[in-house]
């Protein structure tokens, strides 16, 4: 691999990372937002809806503006509206003014949700560049930056620092590093030519969206997405009220899920290279749903805490092996790319409100079963990520 591609990849590795880091530094300081802002249950709940419609924006928004512009400068204005949605919060936190607060986190859901579908088609580029599977590592380490920023905030939260210094730092360390790293991203991935994008003859390439295979490939990613958002949003809640746990070890056994998360994206690259997608997939979705099952239907409160590991690895690939499959899956790939993420992002906004309403009348661990039966039909989709035979016939060239 050469100097530019490896300070590409190593590029990517930060930028994947920062989001990450910037959203569980908000989330472990919540509580603390909300008593400064005094804001009832109520009022919070219109308060973060400010980060769902910017996120939802951010994630419809993202496909076009990389068709017409080229992913860098999506990734480069989604990261820098991460930072300045940080640094908002914390000054609406300051002020005491919730409008303040709900602008920065839609600011922030708009950055993240617009930058993350861009550097998803950044990183479909750069491994079709180096032959090899480097998905999963990418997503890792946008999971290793929810467990830092999670553990930081976690201590700072201890020790009772202040939250807006912290938020404040949170968004000064992203804008450095999106200074240092974008640089090596290079100009034009993703972009599409004018007549490609409105359809004319001179873009001879079909609607991907009329692609049976990739629609396939989407609701592996639409199901795998559904069981990684239930679990960042409801998983101590579910812990809490459905097992029993004290409110520590609920958000304690969050942690872990987080770390097999993590555990799976960086160990998943060799994995895939053993065995191939569908196997990897198969076997994430079996994992993943004999560790949703355990959580829903086990009345043993350990076994439920253990089968969270099961739950976190299983899900670990299967967004960024979507990615993949996707993107290798015909002509077009950034457009590919992109809708596929898409439909992850929504499964990521739109399911756990869904999980919500139903844990109201059913309770939060029977609410999953959708989750469970999503998974399943990962698995049955599961050969839908199989590599395009052109693709393996064409590598000798």
């Amino acid at each position: 691999m050469n100097r530019t591609a490896t300070l590409r990849r190593n590029a990517l590795f930060a930028l994947f990372l920062l989001p990450g880091l910037g959203m569980s530094s908000w989330v472990t300081r919540t509580p603390d937002v909300r008593d400064m802002l005094g804001a009832s249950t109520a009022e919070m709940g219109l308060v973060l809806f400010g980060l769902s419609v910017g996120s939802m924006a951010g994630v419809l928004s993202s496909g076009l503006l990389v068709a017409r512009y080229g992913a860098r400068p999506v990734v480069t204005a989604g990261t820098f509206g991460v930072a300045l949605g940080l640094l908002l919060i914390a000054c609406g936190a300051a002020m005491s003014q919730s409008v303040v607060v709900a602008s920065g986190l839609c600011l922030f859901g708009l950055g993240m949700g617009g930058g993350e579908i861009a550097l998803n088609v950044e990183g479909a580029d750069i491994e079709r560049l180096l032959g090899r599977p480097i998905m999963p590592l990418l997503h890792g380490f946008f999971s290793l930056g929810t467990v830092v920023g999670a553990v930081v905030g976690l201590v700072l939260t201890a020790i009772g620092f202040s939250v807006v210094i912290h938020l404040l730092a949170a968004g000064a360390v992203t804008l450095l590093v999106l200074a240092a790293a974008v640089r090596y991203v290079p100009a034009g991935v993703g972009k599409q030519e004018r007549t490609a994008r409105a359809g004319g003859t001179g873009g001879r390439k079909p609607a991907v969206w009329k692609d049976v295979r990739l629609l396939l490939i989407g609701g592996v990613v639409l199901a795998m997405a559904f069981a990684e958002g239930a679990a960042n949003d409801w998983l101590p809640l579910v812990m809490v009220d459905g097992h029993g746990f004290d409110p520590a070890l609920g958000s304690g056994i969050f942690a872990v899920f987080a770390a097999s998360m993590t555990l799976g994206r960086f160990t998943g690259g060799y994995f895939l290279q053993r065995f191939g997608r569908v196997a990897v997939m198969r076997a994430g979705a079996a994992a993943g749903g004999l560790g949703l099952a355990l959580v829903i239907f086990a009345d043993n409160r350990f076994l439920a805490g253990a089968a969270v590991v099961l739950w976190g690895l299983g899900a670990s690939l299967g967004f960024p092996v979507a990615l993949s499959a996707a993107g290798d899956s015909g002509e077009n790939s950034a457009a590919r790319v992109s809708l596929v993420a898409t439909a992850g992002y929504v499964a990521f906004l739109v399911g756990p409100p869904l999980l919500g309403v139903l844990g109201e009348y059913f309770g939060l661990r029977n609410a999953l079963i959708p989750v469970l039966a999503c998974v399943a039909a990962a698995l049955l989709l599961a050969p839908s990520v199989a590599p395009r035979a052109k693709t393996a016939e064409r590598a000798p060239a």
